[in-house]
């Protein structure tokens, strides 16, 4: 089973950058898509970056491209959500997840979440 933990959130001015991180307790992901999600309050979750364990390659939400980017560090297991030029609206809490043969990286099922870390981005 994989274990998700997660880091890296607070408050922060609008125009302003965070780091999020996503430690995952596993063998091996070589398997694995390693995504991020946000649920604002009274709003439903929705996908925000992923990327595939193995091969590297990424997918972004057209409302965070080009602002945001997921990465990885093999060695220790650690997925990383860069956030900048942060908006208001970006406002939410940030969930890392872990899916198994996932092949649509924003519309798979992912199996594993971490509990959430709350990002504020103030104006």
């Amino acid at each position: 089973q994989v274990q998700l933990e997660e880091f890296g959130g607070g408050l922060v001015q609008a125009g302003g950058s965070l780091r999020l991180s996503c430690v995952a307790s596993a063998r091996s992901f070589s398997n694995y898509v390693m995504g991020w999600f946000r649920q604002a309050p009274g709003k439903e979750r929705e996908f925000v970056a992923a990327k595939r364990w193995s091969t590297g390659r990424t997918d972004y939400a057209d409302s965070v491209k080009d602002r945001f980017t997921i990465s990885r560090d093999n060695a220790k297991n650690t997925v990383f959500l860069q956030m900048n030029i942060l908006k208001p609206e970006d406002t939410a809490v940030y969930y890392c997840a872990a899916g198994y043969a996932i092949s649509n990286l924003s519309r798979g099922r992912y199996d594993y979440w971490g509990q959430g870390t709350q990002v504020t981005v103030s104006s």
